[in-house]
């Protein structure tokens, strides 16, 4: 009997060892769906954080080029409004000349103002014109005072060459003149004792 209850009993233990095998390994079953489930929660949590944070960063560039717009405008609005307060100061002023003046109204004093600033344009243009040519006409009569001082020196130049061969040419005829001068009286000299010889000779033979 002791040894049927022993059995009994070893028996008992092991349908509990097995009932817990049975036990740990649908937990552990449990255990791996639930680490895959919170692996997959984990992927999208982390793929909706991305995303979120790629809209958010998109959401500040949008942001902040607005942001950047809005500053351009501002201050493209500031700069509308202070022309048009220098434009109205300038409109006034208009009114007002028209009012003391012959004009029928602003549009009749613009096209008078635009006639003027046309005459003076042109008149600039025709003294540039004017001074364009005092230039060139300068120029030119720099350029033939040049050239004729040029010739006036070459001239004195010839000049004073020519004064200096026609002192040598005068020395070489007072040369040749003293030269002429000294074979005549030679020749004269030579005639002379010819003559006297001739005669001296002729009475000899008398």
């Amino acid at each position: 009997q002791a040894f049927t209850e022993r059995m009994e009993a070893l028996a008992e233990q092991w349908r509990d060892l097995h009932a817990r095998r049975a036990q740990l390994k649908a937990h552990v079953v449990r255990s791996g769906s639930t680490v895959k489930e919170n692996e997959r929660l984990r992927t999208q949590a982390l793929k909706k954080a991305k995303e979120e944070k790629e809209q958010n960063a998109q959401r500040e560039s949008e942001l902040l080029g607005a942001k950047r717009e809005l500053e351009a405008l501002t201050k493209q609005h500031q700069k509308l409004s202070k022309k048009l307060l220098k434009y109205s100061l300038f409109k006034r002023y208009l009114e007002n000349v028209v009012e003391n003046s012959q004009f029928r109204d602003i549009e009749d004093a613009i096209s008078f103002y635009k006639a003027l600033v046309r005459t003076r344009k042109d008149l600039a243009q025709s003294q540039w014109g004017h001074r364009q040519l005092t230039e060139q006409a300068t120029v030119l009569l720099r350029q033939l005072r040049a050239e004729r001082e040029a010739e006036m020196l070459q001239c004195r130049n010839e000049l004073a060459q020519l004064r200096e061969s026609l002192a040598r040419a005068q020395s070489d005829i007072v040369q040749w003149e003293g030269r002429c001068a000294e074979h005549q009286d030679r020749a004269a000299r030579k005639a002379t004792e010819l003559k006297s010889l001739s005669m001296a000779i002729h009475s000899l033979f008398q």
